[in-house]
């Protein structure tokens, strides 16, 4: 019967065009996804750390506008791959005044030096000036 090569040509066409499966990657180590929708991960980012200390006449509501105006940047600034913040809590007694922690993670250089005179940050610091007692900024690139 003629019939079945047909049937093998037209199964073998269909399957040649059915979209493939990402596979699994392999290096548990390796940060990269193999999946098109999920963004890849450099093995290394920048991390800009700020730490603040607030003057004493700024007030609980001051400070919260200050935060909330934070955590608005990474939607108005594209460069902005991470954004966390929290608010002292060790028993040390070693912060020297600062209290709030922000960490805003980039992936280049060039991400982080646009991100300092972006209008969206310069205002920012603008809001921030009157209030800021002390500050403390580093930047690093992680390591394994």
């Amino acid at each position: 019967m003629k019939i079945y090569p047909i049937y093998l040509f037209v199964f073998l066409l269909v399957l040649s065009c059915a979209p493939k499966q990402a596979e699994e990657a392999t290096d548990s180590s390796s940060l990269s996804q193999t999946n098109l929708n999920t963004p890849v991960m450099p093995d290394s980012v920048l991390r800009h750390v700020v730490l603040f200390g607030f003057k004493a006449t700024s007030s609980p509501e001051d400070v919260d506008k200050i935060v909330a105006a934070f955590q608005a940047l990474p939607g108005k600034i594209s460069e902005i791959k991470g954004f966390e913040w929290g608010v002292n809590s060790s028993p040390e007694g070693l912060n020297q005044g600062l209290t709030h922690a922000f960490t805003v993670t980039f992936h280049s250089d060039a991400d982080r030096d646009a991100y300092i005179p972006h209008p969206a940050h310069q205002e920012f610091v603008g809001l921030l000036g009157p209030h800021l007692d002390k500050v403390t900024v580093i930047d690093y690139w992680t390591k394994k």
